[in-house]
Formats: structure tokens, C-alpha cells, sequence
């Protein structure tokens, strides 16, 4: 039954879903252009907003814990457990002051309107998982850009999502490269449940009445050991995963 209603609802979503990038495409190309980098932010820290909204038409609530006072005047490494698209859009809005961008694949960085456009404008950066040369050298140049403006970078580290909510070892290349080149970083760790269920019947239709949940765990300074770094952020990660438990 909750599959034959999801149909109709998820209908509903997809129409509003797809008229929020189409409207906010030309709100960012406006921003950007005649405004500068400032309005832009604003603009896609509203999209992303809007695109939660979108989802309350699927019965979904969040609920995004941040007990800590991550201080905006320096760069910021945010690693999450990767579960579908919905990850993205609370993590934007919720850590705005941070400014977040993404390390992300190539493919969305044309044809989706908005996203694609933030993509490649709003400071994120594509790679080309087929070109580690070219990925390892984007992933730095993004170290170097956080570490610069004093912003934030989001990198998956599992690489790719997890279709049943547990969570996939931690490929360590690519956070070991954004540590290295953003030294003066605070790993961010975030655990994230129940993200998975808006797409456990695939692509269509979306599951409905889920809870996602965001835990923001202390921060971690980048000092010492990068391997131990790392496996101190995926245990944190790992230990806010109910799925895992």
C-alpha cells in the first residue's frame, strides 16, 4: 500500500523538484554574473532550501544535530557517509555558513539545471573517476582553494553511495590530499541515517514518510598521523549509523 501511494506523491515531487532548478537556474546566473560570489552563495544556499521543501511533499522530515561552534574563519574538510542525492541539499543549507563545496563526478557538471551550474561555478570541483591524474590534481587544487578562503570541502569518502544504509569503507586518497593541502582544516564528520530509504525502490518512486537524520560530531583539527586522522573520522562516522549497529 505505502508503495501505490508513493506513486501519485511522487509525481507531485518530481514536478516541483524539476520547476525549483529550472526557476533557480536563472536566479544563480543572475547572482553570479551581476552580483558576484556572495549573492550566488545566497542563492544556492536557497535552492538547496527549496529542494528539501520539495521532499515534505513525500512526507520526509530532517532532523540535523550541530551541538558544536565550528568557527567559519577557517577551512573546513566535511565528511559525511554517502547514502543518495538527498545527503546533499541539508548538508548546503544547514553548514551555509561554512560555505561547502563538493568533490564531485564530471557527469553533473552539465545538463541538470542549477545543479550543474553551481558545479562548476561555485567553486566545487569535477573529476573523472576513470582519470586518477586529473582527479588527485582537482581534489588538490580544492585543498588549496579551502585552505586560501577559509571554506569548506565536502568529499564522500565511501566513493560511491550505500544502497542499504551501512556504510562502505573509507577510500583514504582522496581526504588524505585535501588534508595535506588544507593543513589549517577541521575535519567535520557526519553521520547520516535513513537518507537510503527515499530511493529503496529505485529511481521511482521515491520512498515516502522517512526521518533522515544528520549528527555533526566534534570537530577534528588536522595534526599528526594523516592515517590516523582518517580512521579516527571513520569511526565517528561510522558510529552515528544506526544501520550499522
Amino acid at each position: 500500500m505505502q508503495k501505490l501511494v508513493a506513486y501519485p506523491l511522487s509525481v507531485l515531487y518530481l514536478i516541483f523538484f524539476g520547476l525549483t532548478l529550472l526557476i533557480f537556474h536563472p536566479v544563480q546566473w543572475i547572482c553570479f554574473n551581476l552580483f558576484g560570489y556572495n549573492a550566488h552563495r545566497a542563492s544556492v544556499a536557497a535552492l538547496n532550501l527549496c529542494l528539501m521543501r520539495c521532499t515534505h511533499l513525500l512526507g520526509t522530515t530532517y532532523s540535523f544535530k550541530n551541538p558544536h561552534d565550528i568557527p567559519a574563519d577557517r577551512p573546513t574538510i566535511i565528511v559525511p557517509n554517502h547514502q543518495s542525492m538527498h545527503d546533499i541539499p541539508p548538508i548546503i543549507w544547514f553548514l551555509r555558513k561554512l560555505e561547502p563545496k563538493f568533490v564531485s563526478k564530471k557527469e553533473l557538471g552539465k545538463g541538470i539545471p542549477s545543479v550543474s551550474y553551481n558545479l562548476r561555478h561555485g567553486g566545487s570541483v569535477l573529476i573523472d573517476r576513470k582519470d586518477s591524474k586529473q582527479a588527485l590534481f582537482e581534489i588538490s587544487k580544492l585543498g588549496k582553494y579551502i585552505e586560501e578562503h577559509h571554506r569548506g570541502a565536502v568529499i564522500f569518502p565511501e566513493g560511491t553511495r550505500s544502497r542499504t544504509g551501512h556504510p562502505k569503507p573509507f577510500k583514504t586518497t582522496g581526504l588524505k590530499l585535501l588534508m595535506k593541502n588544507a593543513p589549517s582544516a577541521l575535519i567535520i564528520p557526519i553521520s547520516i541515517n535513513n537518507s537510503w530509504k527515499m530511493l529503496k525502490y529505485g529511481k521511482f518512486p521515491n520512498g515516502i514518510g522517512n526521518h533522515i537524520t544528520f549528527d555533526v560530531h566534534e570537530p577534528i583539527p588536522v595534526e599528526g598521523n594523516l592515517d590516523d586522522l582518517i580512521a579516527e573520522t571513520e569511526a565517528a562516522v561510522t558510529s552515528g549509523i544506526t544501520a550499522f549497529k
